[in-house]
């Protein structure tokens, strides 16, 4: 989140005449596991009110995995909680969150049939599988890079992905999400595998930028970061 949504907005600054500037609040975690998780998702609020203070126009809920864990459509229940905790600071703010925006990313597209690449155990694996197909979205194959380490699975090579998916089976599906996490990097390989496989390609965090740019009611657009962000879905 603090890494690729920003060079995503730097990005965009190229070619279009809006400026942004970022700012971050940070819930604490170690490990990947489902109780982390929930530790650190009770700790949102928080971080709600703490960048309310700064009036943004947006705030971004990074993490998908610890909204996925608490069952599925927790992520509209999440935001409208955050949003609240905002008016109540002064400054009402839209909340996007990583969950929500990956599964309206994918309807956005019109896929009903995707494969994903996570970096989470199989059973944490499962549960987004389970949520995202709880939104009416079928999961037809996935890789679980089984990494329980949360500064592990953001120091990795993003160009990596270009590998491993050639191990995941594309064959019935209508999109390719190649990192199913904010904190595994992607971005540098979205548009080479968007355009080796000939099927859209996302990430949880292109499609949060949509969702931000959406937000702010902005074009959606970003060079080189895959089909959704090339303009056209206004």
């Amino acid at each position: 989140m603090e890494t690729e949504i920003p060079a995503m907005l730097r990005a965009r600054e190229a070619v279009e005449p809006e400026r942004f500037t970022f700012h971050s609040s940070r819930m604490r975690m170690k490990k990947v596991t489902r109780e982390e998780l929930a530790a650190m998702d009770d700790e949102s609020d928080r971080c709600a009110l703490e960048l309310s203070d700064a009036a943004v126009d947006v705030m971004g809920y990074a993490c998908l995995v610890a909204i996925m864990s608490r069952g599925a459509g927790y992520h509209r229940e999440s935001q409208t909680r955050l949003h609240g905790v905002t008016a109540k600071n002064g400054h009402p703010t839209p909340i996007v969150s990583s969950a929500g925006a990956l599964t309206e990313g994918l309807a956005i597209l019109g896929a009903r049939r995707v494969a994903i690449i996570t970096p989470y155990m199989k059973p944490l694996t499962r549960m987004v599988i389970d949520y995202i197909e709880a939104e009416g979205i079928q999961v037809v194959d996935s890789i679980a890079l089984e990494i329980p380490d949360n500064l592990e699975v953001g120091r990795r090579d993003p160009l990596a992905l270009t590998d491993i998916v050639k191990h995941l089976d594309i064959s019935k599906a209508d999109a390719v999400v190649l990192s199913a996490c904010v904190q595994m990097p992607s971005l540098a390989s979205i548009q080479q595998v968007e355009d080796s496989l000939g099927l859209p390609v996302v990430s949880a965090a292109t499609c949060t930028t949509y969702q931000i740019l959406k937000e702010l009611k902005l074009k959606p657009l970003v060079p080189d970061a895959g089909r959704l962000l090339n303009g056209s879905y206004t």
